[in-house]
């Protein structure tokens, strides 16, 4: 169900909720863009990057003599070149006050701690010299012990990653209810429960695969720098490459222009950033470095990768009472931005929609020999809404109930909002009953159960399976007071400016910075309907640290709720203002002075001398020839929003699949989604996040996965071996949503950018199993991959990883688990 465009131009007046198609376009789809490789500067010289082949060793010795010789090429520098300089690359979430944070080099000096690690930097005139000139560099290690599967990492006796460190734990995070006052001692439950259940989830490692790879252009002047990136976080990075660098941050100018796509995986610091901006120092030249595709699945963050072992306690009558999580998250090699607190938020989701009494949350995050993992679309939530959702249906089928109406009788009802869970959030609105109601409407659901019966009846080789999600989320990453609270580094707030132009047309300033999103269309929708102006005559500026000076950037799905509302205020004041000028200009009292399709009127009176148009009143504020006493030419005003707490998606998700019992081969024949994220703005880009949602979650339940060999060497590290699935490869999407309105902020929204990917997962994996139960199974590991669905059906194992775990193919560990 697709929402289509509307035609129309003109003034404003409903433009939220209309379906426009994205001023963004028609750029993009011309190729008229201006991506980060695209840019081109007089004597710009490029970088090439030398990655370590191996997972742990000491560099011994590196050699670039012949390298240097090689034609083209400026300079070769090592990581003992720029270890004065380099400083350490900066993680912003140290979530507890004894976690341990190794040096991180952007080139590796003394010690390489995972495959495609920076060892050396070739520096040439042209791309494919530097890259020639790489084979040249010849680097001696001696290797060490790697360090690969996270249980094993925290086991008694086991190598380590870090050596000055003395263990490969990091951290450990815990969130107990009953310490926090927010429920019951979990202990006490669980010993006390009818029913317990106890499984182990893996969620494998995945890569974010972005369409454009990461690209850094730096312009270096006599007094200051131009960075230009592919980054999410134009805002943010200038911040920490001056932190890094020392270079002060007035010097230092980051536009992050047309960015292709990012998925949580431009969130970051990258190494290559700090370096290109040294190299350009050091040189008094511009300097571009742009990766390959090896590259970025090489050295570009993954995400996910997490043991999840869990314990459920119940009543025999299906009441949820109490839940206890254990998690192991892999951090890899290093910590980068943001990668100890994404299972962090995971902590506050695991409870979900459910009425728990106790709850118990424990994160040990373990350092490995591998890439390190940071922010993946949902980042933490995801992982979180898997581990709930899996255990309801085990839950379901323990008790031989329909898992959809155990779920209802378990989660918060729509008259109890606004609820403060367990895990201590308030879930400030909701109505999971409509969302649930719609969604099985559109699904058939007692239909397909009916099928479902009868085919398992016959003896069927292709047997079906229907799989449930329901979900909440916490999105719109704020309020800055809870963010520090949690040790994060950074503020949630969002700014927004806007300048009125004498000719009545509007410039937007936003904090945020788009990558595919879509805000330029619905930033405008906002603006001309707050201001009664054409929705063609706004014009949204972003993305350059000059031009929007403040601002936290787009990652969270907390654009639209936190930056769409600085939008809002901002507009409002430049209403208030533009309401006391047209009161003086048509001598009436302010309060009796009102506002539609675009035009000021005064209350109770009409005609023409009664009413002025927000054009005169540009014009008369611009020139400043008639203004109220003490009031400042012009309309301008900016505006800063701090919500008090975070927003709350949530809907249900509901997935039919057909599983061959003689090969393994999973078909999805129908997938039904309900979404409610509250006040929609444009109808057609909320579908596209949605559809890009299920895509990647879906993925990750059938596809994707990170894989490496027992030397740490990443296997799958194309795209011939990283499986990304194409259109072909994915169903067809039912989608409809219900509507309640967040109480967080005066447009109502809730954030849709992760609500696809935290729901679709589970779904798809209870539909796989449930397809199979029958069979003996109770538990397929992701990705559903046809090899694994037969060795479950035909109780063989799961996998036969080279090394435990290097490859993430744990199976189920639990003794009753499904592959055992």
């Amino acid at each position: 169900m697709t929402a289509t465009a509307e035609p129309g131009a003109g003034a404003g007046s409903g433009e939220i909720g209309r379906a426009r198609r994205r001023k963004e376009d028609a750029r993009l789809i011309t190729g008229a863009t201006r991506w980060t490789d695209n840019i081109q500067l007089p004597g710009m010289l490029h970088l090439a990057v030398l990655r370590s082949p191996v997972a742990h060793a000491r560099i011994t010795s590196v050699d670039v003599a012949a390298a240097s010789r090689m034609p083209g090429v400026l300079a070769v520098f090592t990581g003992r070149d720029l270890a004065d300089e380099q400083g350490s690359l900066p993680c912003a979430w140290p979530i507890t006050e004894d976690i341990l944070i190794p040096p991180a080099p952007p080139l590796a000096v003394d010690e390489v701690n995972f495959a495609g690690e920076a060892v050396a930097l070739v520096v040439a005139r042209g791309a494919a010299e530097a890259q020639d000139a790489l084979a040249e560099v010849d680097v001696d290690y001696e290797d060490l012990p790697v360090v690969l599967d996270l249980v094993t990492a925290v086991a008694e006796g086991a190598d380590v990653v870090h050596a000055d460190l003395g263990t490969n734990t990091c951290a450990t995070w815990v969130f107990d209810s009953a310490a926090a006052g927010t429920g019951e001692d979990v202990d006490r439950v669980i010993e006390e429960a009818e029913v317990v259940l106890r499984r182990t989830f893996r969620q494998q490692r995945l890569i974010p695969a972005f369409m454009e790879p990461r690209s850094v252009v730096v312009d270096p002047a006599p007094d200051s720098f131009t960075v230009w990136s592919s980054t999410q976080v134009p805002h943010i990075l200038r911040w920490m490459l001056a932190a890094v660098t020392g270079i002060p941050e007035q010097r230092l100018r980051v536009i992050a222009p047309d960015v292709g796509g990012g998925f949580g995986g431009k969130l970051q610091v990258t190494p290559e950033e700090v370096l290109t901006l040294l190299v350009a120092r050091r040189l008094g030249k511009p300097v571009k470095w742009t990766e390959t595709r090896t590259e970025s699945m090489l050295s570009a963050h993954h995400g996910r990768d997490q043991v999840q072992r869990l314990t459920l306690a119940a009543r025999r009558d299906g009441t949820v009472t109490g839940l206890k999580v254990d998690l192991l998250a892999d951090m890899g090699a290093y910590l980068r931005l943001v990668t100890p607190g994404v299972p962090i938020l995971g902590a506050f989701m695991f409870n979900a929609i459910y009425k728990f009494a106790a709850y118990r949350f424990t994160c040990t995050n373990v350092f490995t020999n591998k890439v390190p993992t940071d922010a993946y679309r949902g980042a933490g939530r995801p992982e979180a809404t898997f581990a709930i959702e899996r255990l309801l249906d085990e839950l379901a089928a323990e008790l031989g109930r329909d898992p959809l109406e155990l779920r209802e009788q378990n989660w918060i009802r729509h008259d109890e909002f606004p609820f403060t869970t367990v895990a201590g959030l308030t879930y400030d609105t909701g109505n999971y009953e409509a969302a649930t109601a719609r969604a099985k409407e559109l699904f058939d659901y007692d239909a397909l159960r009916a099928e479902q019966a009868r085919r398992r009846a016959a003896g069927d080789p292709v047997q079906l399976g229907l799989g449930v999600s329901t979900y909440t989320e916490m999105c719109g990453l704020a309020p800055s007071r809870v963010l520090g609270a949690l040790r994060y580094a950074a503020g949630g707030w969002e700014h927004a400016a806007i300048r009125v132009l004498p000719t009545g047309k509007v410039e937007l300033i936003t904090g945020t910075s788009p990558h595919g999103q879509g805000h330029v269309t619905a930033w405008s929708q906002i603006v001309a309907d707050r201001l009664g102006v054409a929705f063609e005559d706004v014009e949204v500026l972003h993305g350059d640290t000059r031009v929007a000076h403040r601002g936290m950037d787009s990652y969270g799905s907390r654009s639209l709720a936190v930056g769409g509302t600085a939008v809002v205020l901002a507009a409002d004041r430049v209403l208030a203002k533009a309401r006391t000028v047209a009161a003086h200009l048509l001598e009436a009292a302010e309060d009796d002075v009102e506002f539609a399709n675009g035009a000021f009127t005064v209350r109770g009176t009409s005609g023409a001398s009664a009413a002025v148009g927000f054009g005169d009143v540009v014009v008369a504020a611009h020139v400043a020839h008639d203004l109220p006493e003490g009031v400042e030419p012009g309309l301008d005003a900016e505006a800063t929003f701090d919500p008090d707490n975070f927003s709350y998606p949530h809907g249900t998700h509901l997935c039919a699949a057909e599983v061959d019992t003689e090969t393994g081969a999973v078909r999805i024949r129908s997938y039904v989604c309900v979404d409610d994220v509250g006040k929609v703005v444009n109808p057609l880009i909320v579908e596209g996040q949605v559809h890009g949602g299920l895509a990647q979650g879906i993925a990750q339940a059938l596809f994707e996965e990170a894989v490496h060999d027992e030397h740490g060497t990443l296997t799958t590290a194309t795209l011939a071996d990283y499986l990304l699935p194409s259109a072909v490869d994915l169903p067809h999407f039912t989608t409809d949503r219900t509507e309640t309105p967040a109480a967080s902020n005066p447009l109502g929204v809730k954030g849709v950018g992760e609500a696809g990917t935290i729901a679709s997962t589970p779904a798809v994996v209870n539909a796989v199993v449930d397809a199979v139960r029958h069979l003996g199974v109770t538990d397929v590991e992701m990705p559903c991959t046809p090899m694994r669905v037969w060795r479950a059906i035909h109780h063989r194992e799961t996998d036969v990883p080279a090394t435990p775990g290097a490859g993430g193919g744990l199976g189920s560990l639990d003794a009753s688990g499904g592959a055992r």
